[in-house]
């Protein structure tokens, strides 16, 4: 029912309830007590793509992720405008940054020195990763076991 649709969100990859926002869906995952799987994708990323229907799509994952975490896709191409006075100053390069996806490849490469995608950070309510962050993982065990791994760290 929509009642219990998180504001700020949206139904993402294989129905999965996803944040396109850093904050509105680390305050949502704080409210649920959940882990945070942030996802740095890309509208144009096969990888990213070739992820989210042949691995996400395996129903242990999608179990995982539906149930078990939060879904933060931040999209490194994402051309919509960043609102007005929320413009920032690349600290990598000095120009301005116009565009929400240059904010997020910013912030995936100045927090975690990646700016390849997909790239995927399973982290707690303090920010802090729970395991190694990892690439393409086009292995489904491998993937399931990851995320398995971060999800189980944060039980603790």
């Amino acid at each position: 029912s929509t009642s219990e649709f998180p504001e700020g969100a949206h139904l993402g990859p294989q129905d999965i309830i996803a944040f396109k926002d850093y904050e509105t869906g680390l305050a949502y995952a704080k409210k649920v007590g959940k882990p945070i799987l942030l996802d740095f994708t890309g509208f144009a990323c096969v990888n990213c793509r070739k992820m989210e229907e042949r691995v996400w799509s395996n129903p242990k994952i999608l179990n995982l992720l539906k149930e078990e975490i939060v879904l933060i896709s931040l999209y490194v191409d994402d051309k919509r405008p960043l609102p007005d006075g929320q413009e920032i100053t690349s600290e990598i390069s000095g120009k301005k940054l116009r565009y929400v996806g240059q904010k997020w490849s910013e912030f995936q490469i100045l927090r975690y020195k990646a700016n390849a995608q997909p790239f995927y950070v399973i982290m707690d309510h303090d920010e802090t990763d729970l395991i190694e962050p990892i690439g393409y993982t086009p292995n489904e065990d491998e993937y399931y076991e990851w995320l398995r791994k971060g999800v189980d760290a944060f039980e603790k």
